[in-house]
């Protein structure tokens, strides 16, 4: 008898307490469709990222209406790479799918991921945004500048609109679990971990419901971690930086030895020369954060503290013979 493949969708939630119901009312179609069709068993597997509102109490509410629902809670806040990677950790399906849910990540799309990666040589089915409407133009420009720039500066090829909405086999997600690094970036660690990945596009989606919780500074923030976790390439712009000032301060003392044997060495001409000094060393200052961040995360690093602390824990039945018509 051919064994049902199972199916875990990973749901990282911050004070998402109104868009969880309707979360589970869009996938139940998309289970009850596809259950019929592929005879697979699915599980919502979501994560309470120490939820300030009634997140946690509307899960518990969704478990207990749905047997298809697994949750953990953490003991406060750890950011949405502990909560990815917790559900990685705890995900015991043959195939894993991490999705946002706010329905910005279109719940149809899981239907076809099964499909390309059962019916082909892909290890992941991940997806892409083609386009950012709706989002304001300067955040708009600064995104596709990150993409950018970490094309370039680091040995991996993140894709420009790349979502972490993705269908991963056992394989791949036990690959990911296997790489216990504390500041984690997933979208690059997808993609340094290899495996065949073939994307599908789709347009941008607003929200169905509640507020973004990702401000620009916590994107920027996001950015900046991302780059130091693949590139060392600001370690290599801070000693450029360096060895260019260098050669200008030689130049210019050649320069001033040789107007002052000529013309004499007038006073005039301090209020620039405070100026040069306030810009070399805010330049030293920065090349100094730059060696301090690598520094920072180096130190988190050897801590060895683990990603995030389960406050609560429910896992659903396995292989429940209730259709999903039912939940």
């Amino acid at each position: 008898m051919k064994k049902q493949d199972r199916i875990t969708i990973i749901v990282p939630c911050y004070n998402e307490e109104e868009t969880i119901p309707i979360f589970v009312e869009e996938m139940n179609k998309i289970y009850t469709r596809m259950k019929k069709k592929y005879d697979i068993q699915m599980e919502y597997l979501f994560v309470d990222d120490g939820s300030k509102d009634n997140t946690l109490e509307v899960m518990k509410e969704t478990a207990e209406n749905n047997p298809h629902v697994s949750f953990i809670s953490f003991s406060r806040n750890f950011g949405k790479e502990a909560a990815m990677f917790a559900g990685l950790e705890n995900a015991d399906g043959n195939y894993v799918v991490i999705m946002d849910v706010d329905l910005q990540d279109p719940p149809e799309l899981v239907e076809q991921m099964y499909h390309e990666i059962k019916n082909s040589h892909y290890d992941c089915i991940a997806s892409r945004r083609v386009d950012r409407k709706g989002e304001s133009p300067i955040r708009s420009f600064f995104a596709k500048m990150f993409y950018k720039i970490i094309r370039k500066i680091s040995k991996i090829n993140i894709m420009p609109g790349a979502r972490d909405f993705r269908m991963m086999t056992r394989q791949m997600v036990d690959s990911i679990v296997s790489l216990r690094e504390y500041n984690r970036f997933s979208k690059g660690i997808f993609q340094w971990v290899g495996f065949e990945t073939k994307w599908l596009n789709f347009e941008n989606r607003n929200r169905v419901a509640g507020t973004t919780k990702w401000s620009f500074w916590g994107l920027l923030v996001y950015a900046i971690e991302g780059v130091i976790a693949f590139s060392t390439a600001p370690l290599a712009l801070s000693s450029i930086i360096g060895i260019v000032f260098c050669v200008i301060a030689l130049i210019m003392v050649v320069i001033f030895f040789v107007r002052a044997m000529i013309w004499g060495d007038p006073v005039s001409g301090w209020p620039s020369l405070a100026c040069i000094i306030c810009f070399t060393a805010g330049i030293q200052l920065f090349c100094n954060g730059i060696t301090g961040l690598y520094l920072s995360k180096t130190y988190s690093e050897v801590k060895g503290r683990p990603q995030y602390i389960i406050k609560t824990k429910h896992q659903c039945q396995k292989n429940n013979s209730k259709d999903s018509d039912e939940s």
